[in-house]
C-alpha cells in the first residue's frame, strides 16, 4: 500500500509540475498557447512577453491592444530587416487569421512592457489582458522562465535588448 501512495504522489507532483510549465487560455474561437516571459535582471526598465494565438474559427480576428496592472505601458510590437538591419517598431495590431495562427516570439511580434512596477522572478506570474476585435478581452497569466520554451515553433532564442 506504502508503493501505491508514492505513486499517487509522483503522479500528482509531475502532474502539479507541468501545469506550472503548460497553461493555455481560450476566448471564442481563439486559443491562446503559453504566455512567457524571460526573468528580468535587477535594472532591467522593460521586459518583453510572448505566446501563439491560434484561431480555430472561420473568421479572422484581430489583436487591437494589450494592457498589464504590471508595468505602466504595454504596446505590441514586431522586428522588421530594414536593409539588413534588424529594428523592432510598434504595431497598431496582429491580424490572427481564420484557421492559423500570429506567433510573439523574440525576434518577432512581441508584446513590449514599459517603466516596469517591479522585477519579475522565474515562476512568478502576472497578468496580461489581451484586447481581441471580435472574441473580446481575455486576462492570462505570463509565467517568467530563467529560459524560453525549447518547442514553441523553433523560436529565436536569442536575447535582444530594447
Amino acid at each position: 500500500m506504502n508503493s501505491l501512495k508514492s505513486l499517487c504522489l509522483a503522479a500528482l507532483l509531475c502532474a502539479t509540475s507541468f501545469a506550472a510549465v503548460a497553461h493555455e487560455y481560450e476566448v471564442g474561437e481563439l486559443h491562446i498557447d503559453h504566455p512567457w516571459s524571460r526573468e528580468m535582471p535587477p535594472t532591467a526598465p522593460t521586459a518583453a512577453a510572448y505566446f501563439i494565438i491560434h484561431n480555430k474559427g472561420a473568421s479572422s480576428d484581430r489583436l487591437l491592444s494589450v494592457d498589464t496592472p504590471f508595468a505602466g505601458k504595454a504596446e505590441m510590437h514586431e522586428h522588421i530587416d530594414q536593409n539588413g538591419l534588424m529594428k523592432m517598431q510598434p504595431v497598431q495590431f496582429v491580424t490572427i487569421p481564420a484557421g492559423g495562427e500570429a506567433t510573439f516570439a523574440p525576434m518577432a511580434y512581441h508584446v513590449m512592457l514599459f517603466n516596469l512596477k517591479q522585477q519579475a522572478k522565474d515562476g512568478e506570474r502576472f497578468p496580461l489582458t489581451l484586447h481581441f476585435e471580435k472574441a473580446g478581452d481575455l486576462t492570462v497569466q505570463v509565467a517568467v522562465q530563467k529560459e524560453a520554451p525549447a518547442d514553441k515553433h523553433d523560436m529565436d532564442m536569442s536575447q535582444h535588448n530594447h
